[in-house]
């Protein structure tokens, strides 16, 4: 399956990356209300038609969310209150308790206890009296997802609150160990509690439900992303640590990352645990069908995040200080993907296949016809990168979420790591590419973007809006300040919705 007849028509088409997080709102974060509802319809104007967003998971320490607290739950933080509202589970005058929180940058220390309170009086209104579909709406949830997924996890939540926040090995020794007597008594003496998330996350998928819906028929795309790795701090790791190379006490033997790379001399060193890829193949994959089949119901085009790590994954001793100690073990290869392809059909998935890849990353790319990805930031500095030979089963992106924005990255911030001769080079080298100017290279590399062959062509909306390394997503390799950045509800002005529409309509990509 080529990206070109996974897409809807038009089969050519232009993207923007915006995480949900990263909406205007006026509720300290960009949630799956009005504010979303609203930029699909600015996303028609733009003739855009795909919208790539981040993983949706709840997110813990750092707030980012590649290390999610489950593969399957939702970010609570992310619900609309106002829908909560019209519901009759919150009143309007609750929602004061946001006010005063910033408008262009999420402040998470702020934002979560105050949306923790006002969800679990929601959550609490609705166990108290909810009626009509919304009762039967909730009963199906349960019997489609509580034996799955979503009982682990509540329980989970509740046990990680009354842990203060620690990690699950750090828990009680009953409750590291899953002793059945003590989940048991977990469960009976916080039912309350339990009941909460799981409405929480009822709220969530019916919201999501709803968007996905409004893109559907406004014929948008909604472009996932399911990270490769879960985190150690998670339900699915305190639930099925079988499937991990962790041992009973939750303690990996090695973690995840990858060798020195563009964004750091020492590689990265994520501390995931790393799968147990015999177990995986004994059950059939089964885990990673289920986990799939999720992430495609919530998205039309599915990326999955560090695709090399199938072919041959980077292992690091746990405990080893950097990601250099580390060592390349074979992955499940083919055996995973023709498990999924038995289970589910061909999936509208893509490869992030950037970073080290070597011949059997690409064969086990191209054997599934899966696309890959382009990003021009890299490309460009390769003296032997060709625009014309950019293949149309690719992704072509101007950055992403890990990149500075464009300006950034042309003008050299304060925390970029290439030398200045480097910055040099990658400036004269876009500038040639381009036929651009310094001040418009956000624009021109998007165009340039845009004229390739690639069925999607995609920019994050930092550079469609021209903006420097203050608008920046996340900086690999640190865990402080990042996945903060909010899109102004004033920033997509009219000159900016018929720029980016030019570029769309001058390169046969126009939505419209």
């Amino acid at each position: 399956m080529t990206l070109e007849s996974s897409l809807p028509k038009p089969r050519r088409r232009a993207g923007v990356g915006l995480h949900v997080s990263s909406l205007p709102g006026a509720h300290g974060i960009g949630d799956l209300a009005e504010g979303a509802h609203a930029f699909i319809d600015r996303l028609v104007e733009m003739n855009v038609g795909v919208w790539q967003f981040l993983p949706l998971g709840p997110t813990a320490y750092g707030d980012s969310p590649y290390q999610p607290l489950s593969a399957f739950a939702g970010n609570a933080n992310l619900i609309g209150l106002q829908p909560l509202v019209e519901l009759g589970l919150l009143r309007a005058a609750e929602l004061d308790t946001l006010t005063g929180l910033p408008e262009d940058f999420v402040d998470y220390g702020r934002l979560i206890p105050a949306k923790r309170d006002l969800l679990s009086r929601a959550a609490e209104r609705f166990a108290a009296g909810a009626g009509g579909t919304l009762v039967a709406d909730y009963e199906m949830f349960l019997h489609e997802n509580a034996e799955a997924w979503l009982d682990d996890y509540a329980l989970f939540r509740v046990l990680k609150t009354r842990h203060g926040e620690r990690p699950w090995p750090e828990w009680e020794p009953a409750f590291v160990h899953r002793e059945p007597m003590a989940l048991a008594q977990a469960w009976d003496h916080h039912r309350d509690a339990i009941e909460c998330t799981r409405i929480t996350q009822f709220l969530f998928d019916q919201q999501w439900r709803a968007l996905k819906d409004r893109a559907s028929e406004r014929n948008i795309c909604l472009f996932g992303d399911m990270p490769i790795y879960i985190a150690l701090d998670s339900a699915d790791a305190w639930s099925n640590r079988e499937m991990l190379e962790v041992d009973r006490d939750g303690q990996p033997s090695a973690v995840a990352g990858v060798p020195p790379d563009y964004f750091s001399e020492d590689g990265q060193l994520w501390g995931n645990p790393l799968y147990d890829w015999d177990y995986h193949r004994r059950t059939g994959y089964q885990w990673w069908v289920e986990r799939v089949r999720h992430a495609a119901r919530q998205s039309h085009l599915l990326r999955i995040d560090h695709f090399r790590g199938f072919a041959g994954y980077w292992s690091v001793p746990n405990g080893a200080p950097t990601a250099r100690e580390g060592e390349w073990l074979p992955g499940p290869d083919g055996a995973l993907f023709d498990a999924i392809e038995q289970g589910l059909g061909k999936l509208p998935i893509v490869a992030e296949d950037l970073g080290v890849i070597t011949p059997d990353v690409d064969a086990l790319r191209e054997r599934y016809g899966i696309p890959g990805m382009v990003v021009l930031q890299f490309a460009v500095c390769d003296p032997e990168f060709d625009i014309q030979r950019v293949e149309a089963n690719s992704v072509c992106y101007t950055g992403t979420h890990d990149n500075d924005t464009t300006q950034g990255w042309f003008r050299g911030s304060g925390d970029d790591t290439r030398t200045q001769d480097e910055i040099e080079a990658a400036r004269h080298r876009a500038l040639e590419l381009t036929g651009g100017q310094p001040e418009t290279i956000h624009l021109d590399l998007a165009r340039l973007a845009f004229s390739t062959a690639a069925a999607l062509a995609l920019a994050p909306m930092q550079d469609f809006l021209g903006l420097g390394s203050e608008a920046r997503l996340n900086r690999p390799g640190t865990t402080q300040g990042n996945w903060q950045w909010r899109l102004r509800g004033d920033a997509l002005t009219p000159e900016v919705i018929d720029t980016v529409s030019g570029l769309a309509e001058a390169s046969g990509r126009a939505h419209r």
